[in-house]
C-alpha cells in the first residue's frame, strides 16, 4: 500500500450522534467535517474546539476527514472528538 493511501478509520458516538473519522499523518492539521472545515460546519468556536481537542493533544499533525450524522451540534462535536481520539490511539 502506498504511503499516501494509508489511513486509520474509526467510529465515535455520543448520544444519538455518530461520527466516522479517517486520519492520515500529514504536514498540517486539517479537520474536515461533512466536506466543510470544522469551523464552517459547527459555526461556533467552542464547538470547533471541542471537535479538535484530541488532535491538539496528539503532538503530531494529521489530516482528518469526518462524516457525522444524528443528534445535535454539541453531541456531533463530541462524537467527532471521540472518533478522532480512537483513531489516534490506534495510530
Amino acid at each position: 500500500m502506498a504511503k499516501d493511501t494509508q489511513y486509520i478509520e474509526t467510529v465515535g458516538r455520543r448520544k444519538t450522534a455518530s461520527a466516522r473519522a479517517r486520519i492520515t499523518p500529514g504536514k498540517q492539521d486539517r479537520l474536515m467535517v461533512n466536506d466543510k472545515t470544522a469551523l464552517e460546519y459547527f459555526g461556533t468556536q467552542p464547538l470547533e474546539k471541542t471537535a479538535r481537542e484530541a488532535l491538539e493533544l496528539a503532538g503530531e499533525k494529521f489530516s482528518v476527514t469526518v462524516k457525522v450524522r444524528g443528534g445535535g451540534m454539541k453531541a456531533q462535536a463530541e462524537a467527532v472528538r471521540h472518533a478522532t481520539a480512537r483513531a489516534l490511539i490506534e495510530h
